[in-house]
């Protein structure tokens, strides 16, 4: 997650947005979920303080679903993106679309993604790049360009080609939903 919040504040600020990310650690034992937090914005970013009301929440490990409220302060027009190869329903989370009626719910299977592209199962590009289409915040270029400032050789490469089949792979459920 904390990666993951870097790659989308370099991705904001590539494509002119102002930006904050931090993470949030607690004083919890090793291995405790994290959570990290990034801010964009058009005009410049002056509160530091914990996101409380956020417009977007990405859940890495859908098993924090049945643990830990992850949409606490969420609206009913915020958006959720899971990291899953199942459905909400396959994952008895149906109540997430119910509590963003006005919003979107979505899985994505980023980790399968990743260790099928890079032979890690590591989702943070390819939940960069199912952020930027389903939100369309980001571009998918700039999303690429700052997988390539974080990661070197192959890595960037192998990266880039997560966020990418990722990105399709949500336009995908985007158009069957419309259709």
């Amino acid at each position: 997650m904390v990666t993951l919040a870097a790659l989308l504040a370099a991705a904001a600020f590539d494509d002119g947005h102002e930006v904050q990310a931090f993470p949030s650690f607690g004083s919890e034992r090793m291995g405790a979920p994290v959570m990290s937090f990034c801010r964009i914005a058009d005009v410049a970013i002056q509160v530091r303080e914990p996101v409380t009301k956020p417009d977007a929440v990405v859940i890495c490990d859908p098993t924090l679903l049945h643990h830990v409220d992850v949409l606490a302060g969420l609206p009913d027009t915020g958006l959720v993106l899971l990291n899953s190869s199942r459905s909400l329903a396959e994952l008895g989370a149906e109540d997430i679309a119910e509590r963003v009626p006005g919003g979107r719910a979505i899985t994505v299977a980023a980790t399968e993604i990743a260790r099928r592209l890079t032979g890690r199962p590591i989702p943070n590009a390819a939940l960069l790049g199912a952020f930027a289409a389903m939100t369309g915040l980001i571009s998918i270029d700039a999303a690429e360009r700052a997988i390539g400032q974080r990661f070197a050789g192959s890595l960037a490469g192998a990266n880039s080609q997560a966020a990418r089949a990722a990105y399709q792979a949500v336009q995908g459920q985007e158009v069957a939903a419309d259709a």
